[in-house]
């Protein structure tokens, strides 16, 4: 299975805009990408890269625009 780098921007909480920057096949040359992308892109870009390991491109989009729960945080925890 290849790993994805994406560069998502989300201008609105419910829209996630997803561009497919390469596969890998190994770990070692998607990090690479995603960190070298991460340094050109500007603080207040709004922008994030992210990397995932997925059977396939469709299976990787799909992880990204999930809604996930917040995490609860319990007292101790704080």
């Amino acid at each position: 299975m290849p790993y994805y780098v994406f560069k998502v921007t989300q201008p609105t909480e419910l829209i996630k805009n997803l561009s497919l920057q390469d596969s890998f096949e190994k770990y070692r040359d998607a990090r690479e990408l995603a960190r070298g992308i991460r340094k050109e892109l500007p603080l207040d870009s709004g922008t994030t890269v992210k990397m995932l390991f997925a059977a396939n491109q469709l299976a990787a989009e799909e992880t990204l625009m999930e809604k996930r729960e917040e995490k609860v945080v319990l007292e101790w925890e704080k």
